[in-house]
């Protein structure tokens, strides 16, 4: 189970506040094991890849069906990311920090070194699919704490 002071810092860090997390709760183990965390890892890193090879719809898959009825499609979906989510797909470096649940959330932040050298933090709220599989919920871009070296 994550601690209050853990909870507090990665809301406080990354500037996400309780209640942009607490619609999107859903039941979850209070803690993940390690192949859990790999596996919305290799989710993550397979949707930014899609994203960088311009594959909209193998991108557009890892969403949650509720984040494809919100876009209607792959085109209008990649349209988006182009637009309000560029640090995704301009980082030059890109490195998972440890992911928490936090209120029944699985959040798991991503650091983004921009070729300015800018820090970021991409913050994916996940869920688990009817399958078994994770799919992507969300992503809050956020500032970092961290300058890049």
């Amino acid at each position: 189970m994550v601690s209050i002071q853990r909870r507090a810092l990665i809301l406080a860090s990354c500037g996400v506040v309780a209640s942009w997390l607490a619609p999107l709760a859903r039941a979850v183990e209070a803690k993940l094991g390690k192949g859990e965390w790999q596996a919305i890892q290799r989710v993550i890193s397979d949707q930014l890849a899609a994203f960088r090879a311009g594959e909209a719809a193998k991108a557009f898959s890892f969403a949650t069906p509720g984040i494809q009825t919100q876009f209607g499609d792959a085109r209008s979906f990649m349209a988006m990311v182009r637009e309000s989510y560029s640090p995704l797909l301009d980082a030059r470096y890109t490195e998972f920090l440890e992911g928490a649940v936090i209120d029944g959330v699985v959040v798991q932040p991503l650091r983004l070194s921009g070729r300015d050298n800018t820090v970021l933090v991409a913050l994916y709220t996940m869920e688990r699919h009817k399958r078994g599989g994770w799919r992507i919920s969300g992503c809050m871009i956020a500032p970092s704490t961290v300058q890049a070296a």
